[in-house]
């Protein structure tokens, strides 16, 4: 340790020890000329004078160190005098020389450093009440009594409470503690307790509060106060009141959404949730739909086909389930993702349209009935074509039978094969006819549209030479396929040919027009995503205002009895079913285009 930082005890005890030192000094001097004077007969007076000089200098030298010392104490005293004013002096000190002055540094110093720490805590201090005063929340300082003794600023601001205010009277407009009290507990245990409370605020209004107490003791170790920190959660209360009655609504709703509703986990499709629709649709109760896959309502040669459909398209139209019953039913899909506690599931809902497409069907039948009614004259040419060709050729048997004339075997051979291809042929438009009117089953299959457009002209074949009208084919070779029933894709076609025969002949009527002025144009292209189809006439023509309603039903532009308006009605919603599109647009010169698209499959 450094001279100047040791304790002020340490010097004194050294200080007082000189001092003896010195007296001592002096007094055995004393008694050695005494013995010296006595054993050689000194002169008294010298004696006496040597005494005295002795004695002097021990005065002076007493005189000057008690001099210094008192200064010296002087100085120290007023320096703790400042200390325990907790003031600084506003000179500085003027220290003595030597131990004393080094000692009166070391005071100065720890002054100094007592300042620093009176600062620093001071500055704490400060802090603390910036803080204390600036949390968002209720704190107040409570004696056994509920006495508020302490309170920061938010608690001010908000209940304007004085000092010795009861703590439940001041917020809660209580005149009586509470039942449940956590300050009490604390008093009593020592312990730290959380809780909730509801009441009424001091302005009458209904008030939710989380707590929270812990004890202020004394140095030793009393509980002398207890601290409460409060928050008021009320709109927190309120905002969780309101979400579970929105949930209760939403829960509600999804209950009673008439069409059934899963919740798929979007990983292995398996049902973590579904409505009560479920139940009256497919005959499984709620319990047995659980955790069971989604994929078991399909038929089982078909369940890989759309296992990864669900999980990357937004629909899938006309889809065959299984009921608990074994019935099949025709549904649509549509499905979402969505967040589920904890994961990403998939949002699916259901629809039965097994009804709607029996209705369809029926109309589509009604449609393809009107057709055939529409078709049943040009019909007869179809048939009546191969009947001629084989009344001929029967006729000319029975003539060689009457002359008695025998039939070379080529002329016979080439007149049975032309028979035999006009029954043929016969048979082939009978087939058709009978095909094309029986009800479709909704076979959904990839097929070739260059395939469907051939058959479907077929019914046209002899009327259309019959009026002189031509048939432009500009087919695609090996075009991808597209999904659909080429029942009903047939009757698209079939429609379009006889819109296109019936608008040619409306236009050209009994005139004589130029080779190829009476025209159809086929076109059949692909784009890499769309099959593209194109039905040309050079008819008519269909009005600009009338392009916008030639889809709707009923709506026709034929006379009475040639048409009831359900053709292209009937199309429009059949392409629509197969994710296709249908326009009409002018032809040129003169006309009208048919464009159908549809997506490969």
């Amino acid at each position: 340790m450094k001279p100047s930082e040791k304790p002020m005890g340490s010097w004194y005890r050294s200080f007082v020890f000189k001092l003896v030192l010195i007296h001592s000094l002096a007094l055995m001097t004393v008694i050695v000329i005494w013995v010296h004077f006595t054993m050689s007969n000194m002169n008294e007076w010298i004696f006496v004078l040597t005494v005295l000089l002795i004695l002097s200098i021990s005065a002076v030298t007493i005189f000057i160190s008690a001099r210094l010392v008192t200064k010296s104490l002087k100085t120290i005293t007023d320096s703790i005098q400042s200390i325990a004013q907790e003031a600084e002096s506003s000179k500085p000190s003027i220290h003595p020389h030597g131990k004393v002055g080094e000692l009166a540094m070391a005071i100065d110093q720890m002054k100094e450093a007592i300042a620093r720490k009176q600062e620093e805590l001071q500055r704490q201090r400060d802090e603390y009440q910036i803080l204390f005063d600036q949390v968002p929340c209720l704190i107040t300082v409570q004696d056994r009594n509920f006495n508020l003794l302490n309170f920061n600023q938010e608690f001010a601001d908000q209940f304007e409470p004085r000092p010795g205010d009861y703590c439940y009277k001041a917020y809660k407009g209580r005149d009586e503690k509470c039942v449940n009290c956590l300050v009490e507990k604390t008093f009593e245990d020592g312990k730290v307790h959380s809780g909730e409370e509801t009441g009424l605020n001091k302005d009458g209004k209904m008030a939710h509060w989380i707590l929270r107490t812990s004890p202020i003791r004394n140095t030793a170790g009393e509980i002398v106060a207890t601290m409460e920190m409060s928050v008021d959660i009320t709109e927190k209360r309120q905002l969780e009141k309101d979400l579970e009655t929105s949930e209760k609504k939403y829960q509600g709703i999804f209950d009673n959404i008439p069409n059934p509703v899963f919740v798929l986990d979007s990983e292995n499709l398996a049902i973590l949730d579904c409505n009560a629709s479920v139940e009256a649709v497919y005959g499984y109760a709620r319990e047995e739909t659980l955790n069971r896959s989604f994929l078991d309502f399909f038929l089982k040669e078909e369940r890989d086909q759309y296992a990864e459909n669900i999980k990357s398209v937004s629909a899938i139209n006309q889809v065959r389930h299984r009921k608990e019953s074994g019935e099949t039913i025709f549904v649509n899909i549509r499905v979402s993702p969505a967040d589920y506690p904890g994961k990403q599931v998939l949002l699916v809902t259901t629809s039965d349209i097994t009804k709607w497409l029996e209705t369809e069907q029926q109309l589509i039948q009604a449609g393809k009935m009107g057709t055939l009614g529409e078709m049943a004259s040009a019909m007869a040419h179809e048939i009546n074509q191969p009947l001629s060709v084989i009344k001929t050729a029967c006729g000319f048997f029975m003539m060689k039978k009457d002359d008695k004339e025998l039939i070379e075997e080529e002329t016979l051979f080439e007149v049975i094969e032309k028979m035999d291809k006009n029954v043929d042929r016969a048979t082939r438009i009978i087939n058709n006819m009978r095909e094309f009117a029986r009800k479709s089953g909704m076979d959904i299959s990839k097929i070739s549209i260059n395939n469907v457009i051939k058959k479907a002209f077929e019914f046209f074949t002899q009327q259309l030479k019959l009026r002189e009208i031509e048939t432009v084919w500009n087919l695609e070779e090996d075009i991808p396929k597209i999904m659909a029933d080429p029942g009903q894709l047939e009757q698209v076609f079939i429609n379009l040919f006889l819109n296109a025969r019936d608008a040619i002949e409306q236009r050209w009527g009994s005139q004589r027009p130029l080779p190829g002025e009476k025209r159809i144009a086929v076109k059949t292209e692909s784009n890499g995503e769309k099959i593209i189809c194109e039905i040309c006439d050079t008819g008519i023509g269909i009005p600009e205002t009338h392009r916008d309603r030639v889809f709707e039903p009923f709506f026709t532009t034929k006379e009475v009895g040639k048409g009831m308006g359900l053709g292209l009605s009937i199309s429009y919603g059949i392409v629509k079913e197969y994710g296709g599109t249908i326009r009409v647009l002018p032809n040129d010169p003169e006309g009208a285009c048919f464009i159908l698209e549809f997506p490969i499959a």
